[in-house]
């Protein structure tokens, strides 16, 4: 009687590159969402706040005026807004059609950025503001001065872009909405099959599981 040697059975171990690309793909993800709403909020609150101001010509003296970054320029915040929407848009969107938001993403940041650099120096709005306070149509503005929130909005156009750029470049490992509906769909319940059906004979149990579904166990199918 002879006998045969047990083969060995090898296992493949599973891959370590799908995980590690998940992982990237989830800190991808992650990154893009804070920076991106981070550097919005920062660019609206900056618009809001006081960005230049001086003084106007006024009888013997001068009068205070101030504007703000809306004032200034309306770019930054209107930017912001449009960000905002491409960044959810990335989650709603597949394929090619997620690289072009995640570009618009990214030109929204750096338009936020530029608008924001060169309201330095740029005095167009105060000079209104002194214009409308002092009641004169050509009125420039004196001692005019430009407070750190114009930086503030540049930093938060920073962030935009950054998630902009994350997108670009992870956006394809990230999963969509559809995605995430098509997984919490339930899975329909395979039909139940009989001993009948299957080709088998008939149990007891399998006779009292047909009556439970309401069968009449005699009929032949």
């Amino acid at each position: 009687m002879s006998s045969s040697a047990p083969q060995s059975r090898t296992v493949a171990e599973p891959s370590a590159e799908p995980a590690a690309r998940r992982t990237r793909g989830r800190g991808g993800l992650v990154l893009a969402l804070a920076s991106g709403v981070l550097g919005a909020a920062v660019v609206l609150l900056a618009s809001s706040k006081t960005w230049q101001e001086g003084s106007a010509p006024f009888a013997d003296g001068g009068m205070p005026v101030r504007v703000s970054g809306h004032q200034v320029t309306g770019v930054p915040g209107a930017l912001a807004l449009v960000g905002l929407a491409a960044l959810v848009a990335v989650f709603a969107v597949q394929g090619a059609a997620r690289l072009l938001v995640g570009g618009l993403l990214a030109l929204c940041g750096a338009g936020a950025l530029t608008a924001a650099l060169l309201a330095f120096g740029d005095t167009a709005a105060l000079d209104a503001a002194a214009a409308t306070a002092s009641g004169l149509s050509r009125t420039t503005v004196t001692g005019s001065s430009t407070s750190a929130w114009p930086v503030v909005s540049a930093s938060g156009g920073v962030l935009l872009l950054l998630a902009g750029t994350v997108a670009l470049l992870r956006a394809r490992t990230w999963p969509g909405m559809s995605n995430r509906y098509d997984r919490d769909t339930p899975r329909a319940a395979p039909p139940a099959r009989t001993a009948a059906a299957a080709g088998g004979e008939e149990r007891p149990e399998d006779l009292w599981k047909a009556l439970d579904r309401g069968e009449d166990p005699t009929e032949s199918p």
